[in-house]
């Protein structure tokens, strides 16, 4: 029968035999280079902040954190009631209807996306009021989401492209995680990008609202920037970079409201002038 390593220093203790010890390791007390070395191996990359001259923004601080860019088109519209026929709706009351998109930090949607600007137009003394809320901090966001609550009313209409799927939902996550009602749940919505597929699908290369812009409404944009660069300018602008491209964002977001005036027309004129060629008449 085998004696284990143990039971066997058991027996020989007890017969008065020494039993080697296991030796004690004496831990070393780690000198000065040993210290730098270990902090140049977990020290985190150090965060590259851009100073910038350009800083400018357009606009007015309305509140800290929190800019308002205002402007006016001559462009009203033909008529008090717009046919809503193209969206399968009665006429549209044009003083109600409030033009909407938003520029976000990204497209996933969810908690950790944010919008960092809204941007609206509506009819309003016979002109394209274009109003654009731009947060400059992160803590100027509950101040724009009461802001762009304060432009609604309950009768107006929304009207975006693609808003009931992303714009209108991201927003309403804005403002439960910031512990406001949200004001857009009981607001009607036209959905210009349901419409638009209806009529165009097929017929272009995609629906996407800058080829419907230009295919439809003959509009071209000049030095746009791209809708998927929008959030490394604001993000950059935060940092201390320049605010040139921010600057762009704006532009590009002004032009996405106007663009959405003027689609709404030119399908409302183009289903009117369809239906009533083969006698269709409201209900």
């Amino acid at each position: 029968m085998s004696l284990t390593l143990a039971r066997l220093q058991q027996l020989k203790r007890q017969a008065g035999a020494a039993v080697p010890s296991k030796p004690v390791e004496v831990a070393r007390t780690p000198s000065i280079d040993d210290l730098r070395r270990h902090l140049r191996r977990r020290a985190p990359d150090p965060v590259l902040r851009i100073a910038s001259d350009d800083r400018h923004v357009p606009g007015v601080e309305i509140a800290r954190g929190l800019r308002l860019v205002e402007a006016r088109l001559p462009f009203a519209p033909p008529q008090a009631w717009i046919d809503g026929r193209f969206d399968r709706r009665d006429a549209l009351d044009a003083q109600r209807l409030m033009f909407f998109d938003t520029e976000t930090t990204g497209l996933a949607g969810g908690s950790g996306t944010r919008a960092f600007m809204i941007g609206a137009a509506d009819w309003f003394e016979g002109a394209l009021r274009v109003r654009q809320l731009l947060i400059t901090t992160m803590s100027g966001e509950a101040a724009m989401l009461d802001v762009f609550r304060q432009w609604l009313r309950p009768d107006t209409v929304l009207v975006s492209y693609n808003g009931k799927c992303y714009d209108a939902p991201l927003l309403a996550t804005r403002y439960r995680l910031n512990r406001m009602g949200t004001p857009l749940a009981d607001l009607v919505h036209v959905d210009l990008l349901y419409p638009t597929r209806r009529r165009y699908r097929g017929r272009w290369e995609n629906c996407r609202l800058a080829t419907i812009e230009r295919r439809a409404l003959n509009v071209v944009r000049e030095d746009d920037l791209p809708g998927s660069e929008a959030p490394a300018a604001w993000l950059s602008y935060l940092r201390g970079g320049s605010a040139f491209n921010l600057r762009r964002v704006l532009a590009h977001n002004d032009r996405d409201v106007a663009t959405l005036a003027e689609l709404l027309l030119h399908l409302s004129r183009l289903s009117a002038m369809e239906m009533d060629a083969v006698g269709f008449e409201m209900p």
